[in-house]
């Protein structure tokens, strides 16, 4: 915590000062008034087309002010609208919208050969199924339009505690399909403990229940959320939109007082122990977020740059972070598996609609009913296994058999040690084959197997 408070903070800080001023000019340079039509086609449209470098704190601070959204807004400031398209993305209103790419209204791309392709559900209609969840193994991302809706200025935000599994599974799935809520997130603080989120935009507002979440002296999100399960009955704030959207940025999730690790040999040399310490322990200290919290949190590129190669070992095996996609039906059962293998807390329960479009990512048939299986749900884990057998490889491995069994997904960003019949079992390679073999892709690109496989990277 010293080196990330002496000069990760510091570093980071600066980093965005640069990043904001060199945006601005690029901005004023790039504005080309003499294309101000068709800028307002694209508002008349309701989309915004954007660059793949562009982040969601960029996004949201531009278009908020305008009075307009993206339905779909991740909640980590630094995430780029092409690391969302061509891995994925989800936020509370999913089970509505649907992940990132369902936003999506069209992709620019340079394909193998040098040229240029745009593709929507109407025009290259093949292709612009295949981009999501292709990793740039079809072509260069360079250019996304995006659906607009409104936005107002609030969200009005109930929290709702509730004890024991089958209560948390069995209320995430009611309020995920009611069609009245916009937001639905449940966070799970042990195996019977969680507190259920449902919102809706407002902008008329109780100033007595207002809570700007987003203000550098505030408590973190989950641990004010934490602070929910004290409460009887439900609990009402109103929260400005672009402080609810980036609500889990500040403390990256939880991660920042995720423990991290250091070995160190006994004096007989005999056997390796761990010394954990958190990334910045006091991060949600009062008094540190009122002199420091303005500077929260560092740059994970940083983190990940400034780590020795011990460091990362070692983060590697006494740490996770997943996030696994299951029909929300099997939520009781798959909060049980992720205990028995993991045994992290909190655990973020994000649902979403999945649609039946072609790609690699589609639900599969009921084997019972014979019909879709729409509704989904993001389990993420993110911190320190505190599962008594816990091994990097056989436990990631033991959840990636459970989610195939259960039609589901893994997001790709994360570890991955599935084989390649596993991979393809759980993706579904029909149109991406089609595409790769008709475009010439295989002498340009690797396969995303090979792309984002733990064992095939090393």
């Amino acid at each position: 915590w010293v080196f990330v408070c002496l000069f990760l903070l510091p570093a980071s800080f600066f980093f965005d000062i640069w990043l904001y001023f060199r945006n601005r000019i690029v901005f004023k340079l790039s504005s080309a008034p003499k294309k101000h039509g068709s800028k307002v086609k694209y508002v008349q449209k309701q989309t915004v087309r954007v660059e793949p470098l562009v982040t969601m704190g960029q996004l949201t601070a531009t278009l908020n002010p305008l009075g307009w959204t993206i339905p779909v807004v991740p909640e980590l400031d630094d995430l780029t609208v092409g690391g969302l398209v061509m891995g994925t993305g989800i936020e509370s209103s999913s089970h509505k919208y649907g992940l990132f790419q369902h936003i999506c209204v069209s992709y620019e791309l340079v394909l193998c050969d040098g040229s240029i392709a745009t593709c929507s559900a109407k025009e290259n209609s093949d292709l612009f199924y295949s981009v999501p969840w292709s990793y740039g193994t079809l072509g260069i991302l360079t250019a996304v339009e995006i659906q607009l809706i409104p936005a107002k200025k609030y969200v009005k935000l109930t929290y709702r505690p509730l004890k024991t599994l089958e209560k948390i599974a069995e209320e995430t799935e009611l309020a995920s399909k009611n069609p009245k809520n916009e937001f639905v997130e449940t966070l799970i603080y042990n195996k019977d403990e969680a507190v259920l989120m449902t919102g809706n935009q407002t902008d008329d507002a109780d100033i007595i229940k207002e809570n700007s979440i987003g203000k550098w002296y505030k408590p973190w999100f989950f641990e004010h959320v934490k602070t929910m399960l004290k409460k009887k009955g439900t609990t009402v704030e109103f929260i400005p939109l672009r402080d609810y959207y980036h609500r889990h940025t500040r403390s990256i999730f939880w991660e920042l007082q995720v423990i991290i690790a250091e070995n160190y040999n006994n004096d007989n040399n005999n056997n390796n122990n761990n010394v954990l310490q958190d990334i910045i322990p006091f991060g949600n200290n009062v008094l540190f977020r009122y002199v420091f919290g303005w500077i929260v949190p560092p740059k994970v590129s940083l983190l990940k740059l400034t780590q020795t190669k011990a460091i990362t070992k070692l983060y590697e095996n006494n740490h996770v972070i997943q996030d696994m996609l299951v029909p929300i039906e099997t939520l009781k059962s798959s909060i049980e598996k992720f205990h028995e293998v993991f045994e992290i807390y909190p655990i973020w329960i994000c649902p979403f609609k999945l649609p039946a479009n072609p790609g690699l990512v589609h639900p599969p048939k009921n084997p019972r009913t014979n019909e879709l299986v729409p509704l989904y749900v993001d389990i993420g884990v993110y911190g320190v296994p505190k599962a008594k057998d816990f091994s990097p490889l056989k436990s990631t491995r033991a959840i990636e058999k459970y989610v195939i069994n259960v039609n589901g997904f893994q997001m790709l960003y994360a570890d991955t040690y599935m084989s390649r019949e596993e991979f393809r079992r759980m993706f579904d390679h029909t149109l991406y084959d089609e595409l790769r073999e008709e475009m010439g892709c295989k002498s340009a690109f690797v396969e995303v197997y090979d792309k984002v496989n733990r064992s095939v990277r090393e």
